[in-house]
């Protein structure tokens, strides 16, 4: 079984392609697009179907719209687009209404239609099929270039390739490149092998941590979720986030981490605050030493010169989740340390999405990383070694 790509297809001029990208961007209290990473990481399938002459139609959601709401309007984006590929961007009123058919009629070679914000259709979430099939009547070809949503068996994802053969389905240059370096890197990785796996809470990251054990050589473990694992080493964490339920859980991963000679590496120093906020008093303690009433929000220095260390001699890594809540910047500094180590390393460096993503941006150093997932859930739930909706449903036989 292969992932089929848009290269595979007969895409001829006139052909009309429905392209389901990820322009989930965010936007400022003035309908301003603050960062249009995902609305460029879609241009080169979008540039690659103009270039076949073909009428390009593209769909994508934005936020979680209780129905029509003008402040979710792909409005934004398609003015975005128009700037970023140079040319008018017809914009359609609605999703499937008589506005959105009439523009798709009327659309000439090498020009493009946005539709209004697919989660403005209740069957867009629920996977109606008569909703995905309404939709399948814009294109006579369906490319799912939308990582981001792709663990989502949503209507434009999942239920709209059953109305599509073989020939006419295909993955755009953006999935196809989220599925090589985060499917593909954890099956042949270059050693040595290091994940990075921070963010607040264990929970959500346990079904990573428990599938890339035994894939890495080293594992550093911070953000949140470093003060569950140093209960379970006995320490005393003051006020800092712990989920108590899942103890015995670290515990377990600490243990397996030994059996398979796998390095876990944990904060050794915290910058502490008795809350979280702007004007709290911090400072700067070991592992040791967290007051009972305060609590860890960020890594301090000698964590992240420990860290540097580690990575000295890795070959890949997988980075998903902060060191801390680098949100606010008195507690960034370690996050943002740790950034800039990896963008010095020599090593492939992967970040997941989501939160890591931005962090990457806030420290300037997007350009030094290999790839950055534009997907935070959806990447998760590949490291997780789960089958995501979007991807299965793309799947083709291999020919003999």
């Amino acid at each position: 079984m292969h992932i089929k790509s848009i290269k595979e297809l007969a895409l001829e001029p006139g052909s009309r392609v429905f392209i389901r990208c990820d322009f989930n961007v965010p936007l400022d209290e003035y309908g301003n697009i603050t960062d249009d990473r995902r609305i460029r990481a879609a241009l080169p399938t979008i540039r690659y179907c103009l270039d076949h002459d073909c009428k390009v139609i593209l769909a994508s959601h934005l936020g979680r719209p209780k129905g029509f709401d003008p402040k979710y309007s792909l409005k934004p984006v398609a003015k975005r687009l128009h700037t970023l590929l140079k040319q008018e961007i017809a914009m359609a009123e609605d999703v499937i209404g008589e506005d959105a058919k009439a523009k798709v009629e009327s659309l000439q070679d090498g020009e493009v239609l946005l539709l209004e914000n697919l989660r403005f259709e209740p069957g867009e979430t629920k996977n109606d099929p008569k909703f995905a099939k309404e939709l399948s009547q814009f294109g006579e070809f369906y490319i799912n270039d939308a990582f981001g949503v792709s663990h989502r068996a949503h209507a434009s994802v999942e239920a709209i390739t059953k109305y599509y053969d073989e020939d006419h389905k295909a993955a755009g240059f953006l999935l196809l490149k989220e599925i090589k370096y985060l499917y593909k890197l954890l099956e042949n990785p270059t050693r040595p092998f290091m994940a990075i796996i921070g963010g607040s809470k264990v929970s959500s990251k346990l079904g990573a941590l428990i599938n890339l054990l035994p894939k890495v050589d080293k594992m550093i473990i911070g953000g949140g979720m470093a003060f569950t694992f140093l209960k379970a080493l006995g320490e005393e964490v003051g006020k800092s986030l712990v989920e108590d339920d899942l103890v015995d859980e670290a515990r377990n991963i600490m243990e397996e981490a030994k059996k398979l000679g796998v390095k876990l590496y944990l904060p050794v120093d915290f910058v502490v605050a008795p809350k979280f906020s702007e004007d709290a008093p911090v400072k700067f303690v070991t592992f040791k030493e967290i007051p009972n009433d305060w609590m860890g929000l960020d890594i301090g220095l000698a964590s992240t010169r420990l860290f540097r260390e580690a990575l000295n001699d890795v070959q890949t890594i997988l980075w998903n989740g902060p060191m801390g809540v680098f949100e606010m910047d008195k507690f960034a500094r370690g996050s943002i340390k740790l950034a800039n180590y990896v963008a010095e390393s020599y090593a492939t460096k992967i970040i997941g999405g989501g939160d890591t993503a931005s962090l990457i941006s806030k420290a300037g150093v997007d350009d030094e990383m290999t790839f950055i997932s534009t997907g935070g859930g959806a990447s998760l739930e590949l490291l997780e070694g789960k089958e995501l909706p979007g991807i299965k449903a793309l799947m083709v036989e291999d020919q003999q």
